[in-house]
């Protein structure tokens, strides 16, 4: 696997000053009820929001301490940006009013506004050696991390009477209204993960495009 020494060091430095935040924002609704006889541990990371984060924590310090240039880690760190630009766009659209157990505002910006949007520019401004083609397996590779979460919590759910958002909730709107907003939700997902790979390295395919003769 190749290593980015030619990142720039203050953009590694960024990277890894924002996964210490994802970290410490993670971290604190469990430390901070690690003595609570209601808090569960396990439905906190149920939701797709920790995963996703979890997730983003880990691109963010691998691409600060070795900044991988590898065709694999760029697949891999396209798709946790679609994730994190899934957790953004879902927030801000269905769950901006919803109780997802992040009762302290500063943790709800970092972790549906913040992050998001630093994996976003990372992904866009920050230059890759090998530029990923919107392609249907690369897509497809990308949507199955939602699509085994989804199916996760739809088995789960009944299991623990617990379901992580309102919108994957039977219980509340039926299993017909269910699949109808999932099938949207794939939908969408999968759009916005095909824009995700379009503008990877947005500066160098501009810079390609114009030398173009």
């Amino acid at each position: 696997m190749g290593t980015g020494m030619s990142t720039p060091l203050w953009i590694r430095g960024l990277r890894l000053a924002f996964a210490i935040l994802g970290i410490v924002a993670v971290a604190w609704i469990p430390l901070r009820n690690v003595d609570s006889a209601t808090f569960s541990l396990t439905n906190y990371f149920s939701y797709f929001t920790i995963e996703s984060n979890v997730l983003a924590i880990v691109v963010l310090a691998v691409g600060a301490i070795a900044a991988p240039t590898s065709e694999t880690w760029q697949r891999f760190r396209g798709a946790v940006t679609l994730y994190m630009t899934i957790t953004m766009v879902v927030y801000a659209v269905l769950l901006a009013s919803v109780d997802v157990m992040l009762n302290d505002k500063w943790i709800n910006d970092v972790l549906h506004r913040i992050l998001p949007l630093v994996l976003l520019a990372d992904w866009v401004l920050v230059a890759m050696p090998q530029r990923l083609r919107p392609s249907l397996t690369l897509i497809g590779q990308w949507l199955i991390f939602p699509l085994i979460y989804g199916v996760y919590s739809l088995i789960r759910g009944p299991i623990v009477d617990w379901y992580p958002y309102p919108f994957i909730d039977p219980r509340t709107q039926g299993y017909l209204s269910l699949t109808i907003g999932l099938v949207i939700l794939a939908g969408v997902f999968a759009m916005l993960a095909v824009a995700m790979a379009s503008i990877g390295d947005l500066p160098g395919r501009i810079r390609a495009k114009r030398a173009q003769p």
